[in-house]
């Protein structure tokens, strides 16, 4: 069966994936770290990765997004994707054999294995260190939930990881897939213009980044540190750890602790 993907960045050339399913440059190349999104909402990409650097780097293929439409795997003249939960309960949940079907053929697109993940509040939250993993590999491929939740049983056929942005509930996993994707882009090399900077943001190192300041010195009565300004960068690289340590120390104790057990 050919579905349609809709694919964003450079293009590959696949037996099952018809020319007009392609949109813009093209859109997918093995050696190149690809998000492969199953979603209900295809058109909610590429979205605000579109923009900025993230959007640069897509267009010069320093990465690739591919979308796959759930309801195309729907049952039924309606296409029906979800139904209601066994044992009773509110809501409805997305089917084992539509979720299945769409797995199916996005991974029968992979040359190589890629981390399956299913966007989900009660997964493991994701972090930088998640980033960084995922970026080491070809790519990932984004289950965007919606509605309760997906049935359990492909979440165990497949072995699909459980990943959340964090300890609160959305209304799908698309805005929650665009924020990790972003993440684990401005990683990619090239993307950013000066590398040394993803060192010095926060979490990459453990701590919160320090305060930032930049021009005119004076605002509203306020100065930029003078340490700041004095040209002495061992002692700036002293305040901004400092200024780093403190910042984690008292909004992020966790952060902190764990640091402090390494």
């Amino acid at each position: 069966m050919s579905l349609p993907n809709k694919s964003h960045g450079r293009k590959s050339i696949s037996a099952n994936i018809a020319p007009r399913e392609l949109m813009g440059q093209d859109a997918r190349l093995a050696q190149v770290w690809t998000a492969d999104i199953i979603t209900l909402f295809p058109d909610s990409f590429p979205g605000v990765l579109g923009q900025s650097l993230t959007g640069r780097a897509l267009s010069e293929g320093k990465w690739a997004l591919s979308t796959t439409d759930l309801r195309l795997f729907g049952e039924g003249r309606h296409k029906n994707v979800d139904d209601k939960p066994a044992g009773g309960g509110a809501g409805m949940v997305l089917r084992a054999d539509v979720i299945g079907k769409a797995i199916d053929h996005v991974l029968h697109q992979q040359k190589t294995a890629k981390p399956l993940i299913f966007l989900s509040p009660r997964g493991q939250v994701f972090d930088q260190k998640m980033a960084t993993e995922w970026i080491k590999k070809a790519g990932i491929v984004l289950l965007a939930g919606r509605f309760e939740g997906v049935d359990q049983r492909v979440i165990e056929h497949y072995g699909i990881q459980e990943v959340s942005l964090g300890d609160f509930v959305m209304s799908g996993g698309e805005i929650a897939a665009q924020a990790m994707i972003d993440a684990c882009v401005r990683l990619l090399p090239g993307v950013l213009g000066n590398a040394a900077s993803i060192e010095e943001e926060s979490h990459q190192n453990g701590l919160l980044e320090h305060p930032q300041y930049t021009r005119p010195n004076e605002w509203n009565g306020k100065m930029i540190p003078d340490v700041l300004l004095s040209g002495n960068h061992q002692k700036i690289d002293e305040w901004r750890r400092s200024e780093a340590e403190e910042l984690t120390k008292s909004r992020r104790p966790d952060l902190w602790r764990a640091l402090k057990v390494r």
